[in-house]
Parts: C-alpha cells; sequence; structure tokens
C-alpha cells in the first residue's frame, strides 16, 4: 500500500487562518491585540531563523510581537529579570524563551519563572502538572500538533494503541499525555528500550520523537498504522553539495510503503509548531481577558 501523506503545511495554514481571524475579534473587543514575547539569547543562527518566522508569523496572525534579542553572555539575573517584566506586562499574552540557552545559564530556573498564564510553550511545572492531571492548561505545542493532525485523520481515537517513541519533557512526555487523554492505550518508548521494533510493531499510531535519523524503519511500522514523524536530522552533505538533506526519525521512503497516513520530513508536523505557538497566545490572552473563545473554533 502506499500511504496517505499527512500534509502538515497546509492544516497549518488552516490553523494560522483561523487564529488570524479570532484575533482580529479579539482586537476589537478589547481594544489591544495579543502579544507574543520571544526571547532570544546568543547568536545561533537556526534559533535566529526560526525567532524571525515567529515574529513574521505573529504578525500575520494580527497580533503583536515582542522580540527580545540578548547577548550570549547575558547572566542568569538579567535573563530572569526580563521575564519578570514580561510577566508583569499587560500588553504580554504569551512568553517563549528560545531553547537551548547558552551552557552557562539555568533552563529550567528560567522556564520556571515564566507566569503559566503565559507559558505558551507548556513547560513550566504548573502547566506540566494540569497536563497529567488532565486539567486545562496550556500545552507543548508540537505535541498539541501531532494529536491534531491525528484527529483530522482518525476523528475519535479512542481504544487505538499508540507507541511515542522519545521520553523529552517537550515531546514524547506530554505526547503520552495527550493521547491518554484521548483514551489510546499508549506505551512510552525510546533508545534504550528492549525490542524496540517488535513494541513499535504493534502499535495503530507511532509517534517518533528519538531524535535518530531514520531510526524508525519499515518492518517496524505496523500494516496501516499512522506514522507521526517528529524528528528532523540533517545528513552529512552529499558530495559537491554544500548541505546534507533534512530527513526525520523514520525511514519515510520505505515506511510510506506500508504505513496507512504518515507525516513528511519537512512539511508535517514543524508547520504545526508555530501554527499552535499562535495559537496557545491566543487562548492565553482570551484567559488573561476573561473573554470565552467560540466552542470548538480551535
Amino acid at each position: 500500500m502506499t500511504a496517505q501523506i499527512i500534509d502538515g503545511k497546509a492544516f497549518a495554514a488552516q490553523l494560522r487562518e483561523k487564529v488570524g481571524a479570532l484575533a482580529a475579534d479579539f482586537a476589537e473587543k478589547t481594544g489591544r491585540k495579543a502579544g507574543l514575547a520571544v526571547v532570544l539569547v546568543g547568536d545561533d543562527p537556526a534559533s535566529q531563523v526560526y525567532v524571525r518566522s515567529k515574529g513574521k508569523a505573529t504578525i500575520a496572525a494580527n497580533m503583536e510581537s515582542f522580540e527580545h534579542k540578548l547577548a550570549g553572555d547575558t547572566t542568569q539575573e538579567q535573563l530572569e529579570a526580563l521575564v519578570d517584566k514580561l510577566n508583569r506586562d499587560p500588553a504580554v499574552d504569551g512568553i517563549l524563551v528560545q531553547l537551548p540557552l547558552p551552557s552557562h545559564l539555568d533552563e529550567q530556573a528560567v522556564v520556571d519563572r515564566i507566569s503559566p498564564a503565559k507559558d505558551v510553550d507548556g513547560l513550566t511545572p504548573v502547566s506540566t502538572g494540569r497536563l497529567a492531571l488532565g486539567l486545562e492548561g496550556l500545552v507543548p505545542c508540537t505535541p498539541l500538533g501531532s494529536l491534531m493532525l491525528l484527529k483530522q485523520i482518525h476523528g475519535d481515537l479512542s481504544g487505538m494503541d499508540a507507541v511515542v517513541v522519545g521520553r523529552s519533557i517537550l515531546v514524547g512526555k506530554p505526547m503520552a499525555q495527550l493521547l491518554l487523554a484521548e483514551n489510546c492505550t499508549v506505551t512510552i518508548a525510546h533508545s534504550r528500550t528492549r525490542n524496540l521494533a517488535e513494541i513499535v510493531r504493534g502499535a495503530d499510531i507511532v509517534v517518533a520523537a528519538v531524535g535518530r535519523a531514520e531510526m524508525v524503519q519499515a518492518d517496524w511500522i505496523k500494516q496501516g498504522a499512522t506514522v507521526i514523524d517528529v524528528g528532523i536530522n540533517r545528513l552529512p552533505p552529499e558530495e559537491g553539495k554544500e548541505k546534507g538533506r533534512l530527513v526525520g526519525d523514520v525511514a519515510f521512503g520505505s515506511a510510506s510503503e506500508v504505513a496507512g497516513a504518515i507525516t513528511p520530513v519537512p512539511g508535517g508536523v514543524g508547520p504545526m509548531t508555530i501554527a499552535v505557538l499562535l495559537r496557545n497566545t491566543l487562548v492565553a490572552a482570551h484567559r488573561i481577558e476573561s473573554i470565552d473563545l467560540p466552542e470548538g473554533a480551535l
């Protein structure tokens, strides 16, 4: 069989359009635009590109973008003081500190400083705790985007067997919690799991988020399973080329001949991350202003 290719780029565009319309309505009701503050420390080129794209997407979605670019030698005290300032700023509804931070900074201490009401990355202890308890809160963007793609394909996920390969706080753990909330039977696996291929082979849903290029092979995939590839890895460049191609954690070419549906890399989960970041910012703004979003709007 040939798998259905899950077009994350198209779905993300639809979500961003919905967010933009609702953000315009929010601005009309409140007299201000929802605001997202992104903090970048240092000059990592990939992070700079990502922050720029977030800023453009925020403005395009009828929201305010506040970019704070700090020097690589910024101290812990200076960074935490900025987060405190953004927590108090009524124009800011969402705060995102671009990770990873330079090695001399304590990432967790900085994340812990963010107000849970403005934690659009869903990484504070309060946010992660509410997710684990099944309570309303802000959820990490990539896992939520992945869930949206799964529900687009299947609708109701109840009773499905899901394997999440990866246990990071950014993707693996929150992904498992979201799938549990959808009444899936969930297994969390990782690079040290025994009989990993056999475990993955039993799943109706496979979410690969382990950070190893093409680790999940076609013979790991159950016939007709849905595969969500969160990985993004750059292979060594071929002769005569400056950059190697981007691949996911799944061997896409061969796996797409077995799976029922699969996300490509690039163009799958990646575009959803920024779209859900915008969605989370708008949700945070509505909660801060005590305004209800239309039911089912996002």
